[in-house]
């Protein structure tokens, strides 16, 4: 019996040295195995914090002023004619979207806010746009309404000036209309807004009289606000493709002038109004 155990014990001793030396030849000839094993928890956790990091940085950069844009367009007036220069921050000419059937919107008013225009310039390559146009000598400023691709963009507004009559944009004298009912070119069309309040949802919407709008520029109408100073740039389109209503929303009070445009056949009909936004 002693003799077995005896023989017991030397064999489990020979199996537990076979086994240690095997892997200590195992480990010498694959000696990354361990190590490999060791930093894949440290990987793992780092690449979790990076995409953290990202993340965190994409947030902050969609929080950043609607001023940072990655494109400042040029414009200048000669000649009865405007030349507007597109490039981008690292001076590349950007490619553009379609929006509304056309490039690019260009919108033209005066410091009184009483001549406005709104044209699509022509692309003559090369980030040139250019458009004939007959400005009286004032001081103007224009926004150039466009989507450029991959690129941060804010329509702002660029000042520049007509002939040697210059004016201060803001020093106008905007009325705040109380006959919301305007006709241009013997076609009426009646604004109605239950109120103009400030960081509110407001409906604009626009009674055509005695007809229907035709399609222009993919929706039945336009509607372009800014405030007195010429300083705030709203754009906004109807709300449904067989409609003449609008939602917009203002962040601050203060005198606003609109400008609905509703085509007629081939006549469009820019119609002003003058509205006062409260608390």
């Amino acid at each position: 019996m002693k003799r077995s155990m005896l023989i017991w014990t030397i064999s489990a001793i020979v199996y537990l040295g076979l086994v240690i030396t095997g892997y200590s030849v195992y480990a010498s000839m694959n000696p990354k195995t361990t190590e490999h094993a060791n930093h894949s928890d440290d990987q793992v956790e780092g690449n979790v914090t990076d995409q953290t990091s990202e993340h965190e940085h994409e947030h902050e950069n969609h929080g950043e002023s609607t001023s940072d844009s990655e494109l400042t367009p040029k414009v200048s007036y000669a000649n009865g004619e405007i030349t507007i220069e597109l490039r981008d921050k690292d001076n590349n000419v950007p490619e553009l979207d379609i929006s509304h059937e056309k490039y690019m919107h260009f919108i033209i008013v005066s410091s009184d806010l009483e001549e406005y225009h709104h044209l699509h310039p022509e692309e003559k390559g090369d980030g040139i746009y250019q458009q004939k146009v007959s400005l009286n000598g004032d001081s103007y400023k224009a926004f150039v309404d466009i989507k450029p691709k991959e690129l941060q963009y804010s329509v702002m507004p660029i000042e520049f000036h007509v002939g040697e009559t210059q004016h201060e944009h803001g020093d106008n004298e905007l009325v705040v209309d109380t006959d919301f009912t305007k006709t241009i070119n013997g076609q009426t069309v009646e604004l109605t807004a239950e109120s103009f309040e400030v960081n509110k949802e407001i409906t604009l919407n626009f009674e055509v009289k005695d007809a229907k709008p035709d399609p222009y520029l993919g929706a039945l109408g336009h509607v372009v606000i800014l405030d007195e100073a010429g300083e705030k740039y709203i754009h906004v389109h109807p709300v449904a493709e067989n409609k003449t209503v609008f939602n917009t929303k203002f962040n601050k009070p203060g005198i606003y002038k609109l400008w609905a445009e509703f085509k007629f056949g081939e006549q469009v009909n820019v119609y002003p109004f003058v509205i006062e936004v409260k608390e």
